[in-house]
């Protein structure tokens, strides 16, 4: 654990960095800011308290910000727990029209906490299924298709979701039907119904 400023400084840099200037009270500690540090940091408005034991880096403020830098904070938030998933994750991956007014979320079965700015979901998600982005995770995006039509998005947001995916050649339409069947009557009802109207 560094002693002097410089060097403090420079480890919690370079997690935050990595986390789009977002970071926790645990990363400050690590990086070897006291509790008595932290809240120096937090009144002298070197670090913006973004919730409880979430802080950003004043600096980053002024950086010019990327559409998904809120789903960095709400994975910190859940401490690592979480996986943006269902429409959220289909305007990751620009998949459609889906403009969700929630963060959608998927965290552990045994997950507890809530905000009300997100819509949680409980389930376990295979490695196979989740992709790695700059300081967040996300489902891919058939998963993602799939998760939405379970919940019952709106047909318009599945239906251009399906187009945008077969379009792109993300997966084939024999594939996409076959994961639809896998995932119950509901997911396959929804997405039959978009590749029908992607053939008129």
């Amino acid at each position: 654990m560094p002693k002097d400023a410089s060097g403090r400084r420079n480890n919690l840099w370079q997690v935050a960095a990595k986390q789009r200037g977002y970071f926790t009270a645990a990363d400050a500690l690590k990086a070897g800011y006291t509790y008595q540090a932290q809240q120096f940091h937090k009144r002298n408005g070197n670090w913006i308290q973004i919730d409880r034991a979430l802080y950003r880096l004043r600096e980053f403020l002024a950086l010019p910000g990327q559409d998904t830098d809120h789903l960095v904070r709400w994975t910190l938030w859940s401490g690592g727990e979480a996986v943006v998933s269902h429409t959220t994750a289909l305007a990751v991956h620009d998949l459609g029209i889906a403009n969700p007014a929630k963060v959608h979320l998927t965290v552990p079965p045994g997950y507890r906490r809530t905000a009300s700015a997100l819509a949680i979901h409980k389930g376990e998600l295979p490695p196979t299924d989740i992709l790695h982005s700059d300081g967040f995770r996300v489902t891919t995006p058939v998963r993602s298709v799939l998760d939405a039509a379970l919940a019952e998005a709106d047909q318009d947001v599945i239906s251009s979701a399906v187009s945008d995916l077969l379009h792109r050649g993300i997966i084939t339409q024999r594939s996409l039907l076959h994961r639809a069947q896998l995932a119950g009557p509901r997911a396959e009802l929804s997405i039959e119904r978009a590749v029908r109207e992607g053939e008129h």
